[in-house]
């Protein structure tokens, strides 16, 4: 694949995007090309394209396949895998919350869970433990507003991202 100047540039920044999101550079620009990429790619094609290392590819496609970002296909009369980005833009958003969910955001429940515990059965003086419990009473009610939202259609979601900060206009108004 030849890269234009403006698919470089995509490809360059989606990488330093990449570290920024905690993903390693080389990753980053293997899932910018392939979502880009109208057609499926070989480890090959892409190695060639990115001018990477068959080993950073190929660590790579893994990395992006457990988080469910990059899909592999075969193709009648090839052996080699062919890889896709998700394509659906919505899907791909989902992927990533839903990844970045798991991964942080549900495991710092946990732990604000256990050390809630903790600190009732210690002598964690209560000003702290009060902040603690706010600590995690919000970011339950921020999950448990994701698990919600989650649940609805995607129709109803796109709806309320499109409404946006014009909802507040029919919300009450508040003294705060």
């Amino acid at each position: 694949m030849n890269l234009t100047p403006a698919m470089q540039n995509f490809i360059l920044h989606w990488g330093e995007m990449g570290t920024k999101w905690g993903v390693n550079r080389s990753v980053a620009q293997v899932h910018a090309l392939l979502h880009i990429s109208p057609d499926p790619m070989t480890a090959e094609e892409i190695c060639d394209t990115l001018n990477l290392a068959r080993s950073n590819v190929s660590n790579g496609l893994k990395e992006l396949q457990a988080w469910k970002l990059v899909k592999s296909q075969r193709q009648l009369g090839d052996r080699r895998d062919h890889f896709t980005s998700v394509r659906d833009m919505f899907d791909l958003v989902t992927v990533v919350v839903e990844g970045r969910r798991e991964r942080e955001f549900a495991p710092t429940l946990a732990a604000l869970r256990e050390v809630q515990k903790d600190a009732e059965r210690d002598a964690t003086p209560a000003k702290i433990r009060a902040r603690i419990d706010e600590t995690l009473e919000t970011m339950q009610l921020f999950d448990d507003w994701y698990t919600d939202i989650a649940r609805i259609p995607r129709s109803v979601q796109l709806t309320l991202v499109k409404l946006g900060g014009r909802i507040a206009r029919f919300l009450p108004k508040s003294k705060e």
